[in-house]
């Protein structure tokens, strides 16, 4: 049988010679998941952003930012192409308490996490841990540049509760290269963590 002249077993060859990597992109409200998907995707990314209709649904603990005007009700989805045969699928999960209840369908499958921290409201990762723990997937945390407050890393991982071993990096969700250097940093991570 053959399809526009090829044979069907040369497309199915095809089809299946990338294997896809599916990575999170987890934090609280505001932490710039759809910002880092965004920049470092090679594609046009998608991405269910709405209108913010009270800012009272907002989670507990986390910065209000009044120039944001759009919320992740959904997922963010971008990808990478690694060589020919992989890519990284990227998931940037909702923030906002009321959309929780997707995280645990958008976490099934993933290979790991990147866990997105806004040290104006440290706390307002802490779900994102717990429910990375929960599943069992292996996560770095990714400190994003805001010009907030200092806070040592002792008292980041202190307040998030992090399992030892657990990389914390710091960077700028806007720039292509620092969500890059965060990517490198998490594959890095897994390759010593699933070894």
């Amino acid at each position: 049988m053959t399809r526009a002249g090829t044979p069907l077993s040369a497309t199915r060859a095809a089809a299946t010679k990338t294997a896809a990597t599916k990575i999170a992109v987890v934090g609280g409200y505001g932490t710039g998941r759809t910002t880092m998907v965004r920049s470092v995707s090679e594609i046009r990314p998608l991405h269910t952003e709405e209108a913010i209709s009270d800012a009272g649904d907002v989670t507990a603990g986390a910065v209000l930012t009044p120039a944001k005007t759009a919320t992740t009700v959904a997922l963010d989805f971008g990808r990478i192409t690694l060589d020919d045969g992989s890519v990284l699928c990227l998931f940037g999960t909702p923030g906002q308490e009321r959309f929780r209840f997707l995280w645990d369908r958008l976490l099934d499958g993933t290979y790991g996490a990147v866990v997105l921290v806004d040290t104006r409201a440290v706390q307002a990762a802490r779900f994102a841990v717990d429910r990375l723990v929960h599943h069992g997937t292996p996560f770095i945390v990714a400190v994003n540049d805001f010009g907030g407050p200092f806070r040592s890393e002792d008292e980041i991982r202190g307040e998030l509760g992090l399992p030892a071993g657990v990389p914390l990096v710091e960077f700028d969700a806007r720039d292509h290269s620092s969500s890059k250097f965060v990517l490198i940093a998490l594959m890095e991570h897994l390759s010593t963590a699933r070894a």
